[in-house]
């Protein structure tokens, strides 16, 4: 695996999707390499089927803006399957994500207003308090597991507080989250039967609390919300579970892994740990670096509608691209 990022590219294109290359910490090199000698690269062979993978900030922009010829219709995720699932009755993932403008635009100003940063103002003084709550319970002088009891905790807390989920039953949203990214054999489910299973539980959980919602006064929960406003009325059930679906992840994977690599990056540049220490207030550009170096969402995917011009390369109707967040954020990819 190490000799691709340093030999010469195979003819049938790197498969940069390999677990290998980010289970032993390759992909640094691999990117670069595709940055500098094919930013437009085309794989012919893959679990998923052939795709191109761009990698420069200035051509993802360009594919990420341009929803006339790069469509979302089905192909945020390299895996397909995985979004859709497996059988007539599976229950789809992804919500508005998978959605083109104007139906996209539509559905995410449902929940634009909750995650407004003058709504999520108001919730900073229960943050600090949570976390030094969980901070606070940590053992001295010994070891644990950062990432699940601080990382997961407090994202779970908070995630349960902003959808309006019964705090003591936080962990299912857990569950509903790995289950959602993952694909059997992966260690959280054993077949497509079980996973469909478990995301029919999570649509009739939300379903259910939608349904509480609506009998009850507005609140300034994203469920409430959602149960309120003539858009989210006008959703169907199945719209209405898969959206939850991706407010789910959105809201958990991100931040439990941005905060676990904010220890990781701390922990491996202990300079900068100090100039943090020194000065408090670099702390908000601290958090926007942070999210650069370690981007919590690696990529994401189109499909080209028509055939397109790109850094030299022609994609041809119907092929799958892949924006690769993680390559775009570094050093030399021309990011402005």
């Amino acid at each position: 695996m190490e000799d691709a990022a340093l030999d010469v590219l195979p003819a049938e294109g790197l498969d940069v999707s390999d677990p290998a290359i980010f289970a032993q910490n390759l992909q640094g090199p691999i990117f670069e390499r595709l940055r500098r000698e094919d930013p437009v690269h085309y794989c012919s062979k893959s679990p998923y089927g052939p795709y191109w993978s761009v990698t420069r900030y200035k051509d993802i922009v360009e594919v990420d803006s341009n929803h006339g010829v790069f469509s979302s219709a089905g192909a945020t995720s390299l895996d397909e399957v995985r979004a859709k699932g497996v059988g007539d009755d599976a229950t789809p993932i992804g919500g508005f994500l998978n959605m083109d403008p104007p139906g996209h635009d539509t559905q995410r100003k449902i929940v634009t207003p909750a995650l407004a940063p003058s709504n999520l103002v108001k919730f900073q003084d229960l943050i600090r308090a949570r976390a030094r709550g969980v901070l606070g319970t940590l053992p001295i002088g010994e070891e644990f597991d950062w990432a699940k009891t601080v990382s997961v905790e407090l994202t779970m807390l908070m995630l349960a507080t902003l959808l309006g989920f019964p705090s003591e039953g936080r962990l299912r949203l857990k569950r509903w989250s790995d289950i959602i990214a993952g694909v059997p054999g992966d260690g959280v489910v054993d077949s497509w039967e079980q996973r469909d299973q478990e995301l029919k539980e999570m649509a009739r959980t939300f379903l259910m609390l939608r349904d509480e919602r609506r009998a009850q006064e507005p609140a300034s929960d994203l469920i409430s919300i959602m149960a309120h406003s003539p858009e989210g009325q006008a959703l169907s059930d199945m719209e209405f579970a898969s959206n939850v679906s991706l407010l789910i992840v959105g809201g958990n994977d991100t931040t439990r892994n941005s905060m676990s690599a904010t220890v990781m990056s701390f922990h491996d540049n202990p300079e900068e740990w100090a100039k943090l220490k020194a000065n408090p207030a670099m702390i908000d550009s601290a958090v926007s670096e942070i999210i650069r170096c370690h981007t919590p969402i690696m990529a994401q995917g189109r499909r080209a509608t028509q055939d397109y011009e790109l850094g030299g390369k022609t994609i041809r109707k119907g092929d799958k691209v892949m924006m690769w967040y993680i390559s775009g954020n570094r050093k030399g990819s021309g990011k402005r």
